[in-house]
């Protein structure tokens, strides 16, 4: 099944040292580019993080956002009542010179180094930030897939177009080739001077030959057939989509090029709205 690029997931985790977030995010892009935003206990996790998502995913710019909330009560939480004591001290002698100055008590415990709690430990909070990712990386992924699978409807629908679009034109060329032939017999009977039969045969097949366009229905359904194939498998194929519309639409401009019947000319127009629609699609594919 194929995947979207645009997907998002969420996920959390209550650990002893806090409750830990986690939010994946993506949009389209050429390759694999990652963005985090990590809490500073989390930090010298990145690399393994990033790891972790180029595992799973090839394509797409990704925002990982990582939060840890601390615990709502914390029974073992220390105050150190010396730098507590220093830091009050500090502010009183400093209100002469700031008259506006104005610091709460809980002002002083939000400083650095006020307040202790359970000692972090670091092996563990980085396993269970690890857990979470694969939790939600594992959503993100279904729901790209699910993404994706809408997107394979879309595209199929539009392939079943150009088929029947192709299978009309294949219908047209016989009767197209016949009137090509009357219109230049009727031109060489109007020419003042008879003109060699065999010549005027020879010169007719050569011309209706520039005018053939079998081989490019022919590749075009090649083209359908393989595209069909694609769209069935598992791995990233954004990349093999989009060279493979380039490849119908160079077979559709060489229809147009060739037609000499408004049919085939209109035929070719439709064509190219149809691979146009489907490479919109193909952007948002990883």
């Amino acid at each position: 099944m194929i995947r979207s690029m645009t997907a998002y997931a969420g996920g959390e985790r209550v650990t002893p040292l806090g409750t830990l977030g986690c939010e994946l995010r993506s949009v389209n892009h050429r390759f694999l580019e990652v963005g985090t935003r990590l809490p500073e206990e989390l930090r010298a996790l990145e690399p393994q993080l990033r790891e972790r998502i180029a595992a799973r995913l090839s394509r797409g710019k990704l925002d990982l956002v990582m939060r840890l909330r601390a615990p709502e009560a914390a029974a073992n939480l220390q105050v150190d009542e010396a730098l507590l004591g220093q830091l009050g001290r500090l502010a009183h002698r400093l209100t002469s010179d700031f008259p506006n100055l104005q610091v709460s008590f809980t002002d002083l415990l939000q400083l650095p180094g006020v307040t202790r709690g359970e000692a972090a430990d670091a092996a563990a909070l980085q396993a269970e930030a690890l857990a979470l990712l694969e939790q939600v990386l594992d959503g993100f992924v279904e729901a790209r897939e699910r993404e994706g699978g809408k997107l394979a409807t879309a595209i199929s629908e539009r392939v079943d177009g150009i088929e029947r679009i192709a299978s009309e034109v294949r219908t047209l060329i016989p009767a197209i080739r016949d009137g090509q032939r009357a219109k230049l017999a009727a031109r060489l009977a109007d020419l003042p001077h008879p003109v060699d039969p065999g010549r005027a045969e020879q010169e007719l097949v050569l011309w209706l030959q520039k005018l053939d366009v079998d081989e490019e229905l022919d590749r075009l359904g090649s083209h359908i057939v393989e595209i069909r194939r694609v769209l069935k498998q598992r791995e990233p194929v954004g990349r093999r989509l989009d060279f493979l519309l380039q490849e119908f639409n160079r077979e559709a401009n060489t229809l147009g090029s060739k037609s000499v019947d408004s049919r085939t000319s209109n035929a070719a127009v439709e064509l190219k709205v149809l691979i146009d629609q489907i490479r919109e699609q193909v952007q948002n594919i990883e």
